[in-house]
């Protein structure tokens, strides 16, 4: 039988979702605490990797098991996030059959192979806040989000992200279709200093495609960065697209401000 499964994690202290040895691992601590409550090994297969110190909400993987669980579902929810560390919750693991979210999806339902669309948000702070350092990048440098927001619109459509990709990756193409890209002011809605003007000291990134790169999202965000400091014109990127050289990009700004935010089907 093959579940569906939904969680969230924190990854300030995992070194991604993929195992590894001698690391820790989204995807190795939840394969262990499936294991326990199964009997047996588990593998899980997820939505896509997500980098050292990067976050994830509502990230979706599968498994399979020769039998159900024999237990209902609150209590398998209550006992696997009890084994889990607290920077891993399991919202729901439910049947194939049964998932809501992917009643369109051909079957079997594969949680890397049958997604359309992945979304990512990145966030950052240029006033110091000392509740959202871990979450959030402070950038001490003024930014012109208008011209970050003109050269968002270089990485709309389908593209080879060469350029934005980790040097040394091993996909078998860097060609990615981008359909949405941009930038937004930010409030804080739990804990964090709201007292400064709302004049761009918080500040989001958005982006959605049908695929990323490996570190590609913290790569465009630097590149960003040299636009909104007037390092680059917002045209300039898409010259840096086309020649598809590394070097040429901006920075890779820091992984714990990420956030795998969505994944569709």
């Amino acid at each position: 039988m093959r579940y569906i499964a939904t969680l969230s994690y924190c990854g300030k202290a995992l070194s991604g979702w993929q195992k590894q040895h001698n690391a820790t691992t989204v995807q190795g601590e939840l394969e262990r605490a499936l294991g326990i409550l199964a009997s047996a090994p588990v593998e899980t297969v997820g939505a896509g990797r997500t980098d050292a110190g990067v976050n994830a909400v509502n990230y979706v993987c599968h498994f399979d098991l020769p039998e159900p669980f024999p237990m209902a579902k609150p209590d398998l929810l209550h006992k696997i996030n009890a084994i889990l560390r607290k920077d891993i919750v399991i919202h729901d693991i439910t049947p194939e059959k049964s998932f809501e979210s992917l009643a369109d999806t051909p079957r079997p339902i594969h949680a890397r192979f049958s997604a359309r669309e992945r979304t990512y948000r990145y966030f950052i702070h240029r006033a110091k806040d000392p509740f959202i350092e871990n979450l959030s990048w402070r950038c001490v440098w003024p930014l012109d989000m208008d011209k970050m927001n003109r050269a968002c619109g270089f990485l709309l459509g389908e593209h080879d992200f060469s350029c934005f990709e980790k040097v040394g990756g091993n996909n078998k193409t860097s060609i990615c279709t981008v359909r949405k890209a941009g930038w937004e002011r930010w409030t804080p809605s739990h804990i964090g200093m709201t007292g400064y003007p709302d004049d761009g000291h918080y500040m989001v990134f958005t982006i959605s495609a049908d695929r990323f790169l490996r570190n590609m999202v913290r790569a465009i965000v630097g590149t960003m960065m040299d636009v909104g400091r007037g390092r680059i014109e917002p045209e300039e990127v898409a010259e840096i697209i086309r020649r598809g050289k590394r070097s040429e990009a901006g920075e890779s700004v820091p992984g714990f401000a990420l956030f795998l935010s969505k994944v569709e089907y």
